[in-house]
């Protein structure tokens, strides 16, 4: 089994080859400090990209988070990515689907991507309207 380090390199490496089919350039900022994974030019503007892994919530729903978990001078931190990014793309493993869903869009700690429901509510994210090809949103 791939630790989450192995996990995310995947994920990473399966997006820029998404990108890079449909036509994008992309940049990978040097080190480790930076709060995006990647830059995504479109030909008409550049995006800072943060990559994530999703993992099913329940049948009908994965998640993943929106935030990052650090480790510093022994205490725990967490952190949002509003303002200093663009957008996630999110990776499902299971279904090998890509998710493209603006900062704007994503909730505080974890978000939920719902497959299907009894009830259609306005709170609902629905994995369908986020599918990523390649192509970037505008």
């Amino acid at each position: 089994m791939a630790n989450s380090k192995d996990r995310g390199d995947e994920t990473e490496a399966k997006i820029i080859a998404t990108l890079v089919a449909a036509g994008n350039s992309v940049s990978i900022p040097f080190g480790d400090n930076d709060r995006y994974d990647l830059v995504v030019d479109d030909g008409h503007s550049l995006y800072r990209v943060q990559c994530k892994t999703a993992w099913q919530n329940k049948s009908e729903t994965i998640r993943f988070n929106t935030h990052s978990q650090t480790t510093r001078d022994g205490r725990y931190h967490e952190h949002t990515y509003h303002d200093e990014i663009d957008a996630f793309v999110v990776r499902y493993p299971e279904y090998e689907q890509l998710y493209w869903i603006d900062v704007e869009d994503a909730t505080e700690q974890k978000m939920e991507l719902r497959y299907e429901a009894k009830i259609d509510h306005p709170s609902i994210n629905w994995a369908a309207e986020y599918e990523f090809d390649g192509q970037v949103p505008h």
